[in-house]
């Protein structure tokens, strides 16, 4: 069934072009394709579809999680970049700065411009 399909994020944001411009500038993707009220980009193998809602932004949990191989240089390449980093109180999650640290991963926290909430984690 669904286990062998490819499944692709799809973020929502109010303007399109002000997230396309986050997405490429400070975040690094590539743009592969425009449609209609959207945009596809790609990130390593994965492509992640924004397009434009007004419920933008209306999601508490974290949308989408970037797999890295260097968390501590990933968050001082994205803070270079203007980008802040949010804070949570999260059981078994040490913080370390802008990381949080547990038994075999870090990871932290950012949002776009709309509001939803991004990550990266780097698993030992």
């Amino acid at each position: 069934m669904l286990g062998k399909a490819d499944a692709t994020p799809m973020i929502a944001v109010k303007d399109l072009d002000r997230a396309r411009r986050f997405y490429e500038e400070k975040l690094g993707l590539k743009t592969k394709d425009e449609w209609g009220e959207g945009i596809t980009l790609k990130s390593g193998d994965t492509r992640i579809n924004l397009y434009r809602s007004e419920f933008a932004g209306t999601n508490k949990a974290t949308a989408l999680t970037f797999q890295v191989d260097d968390s501590e240089k990933e968050v001082r390449d994205l803070k270079d970049k203007g980008i802040f980093f949010e804070h949570y109180d999260m059981p078994g999650l040490e913080p370390l700065g802008d990381l949080y640290v547990a038994e075999g991963f870090k990871t932290a926290w950012f949002k776009d411009p709309d509001g939803n909430i991004l990550s990266l984690i780097e698993e030992d």
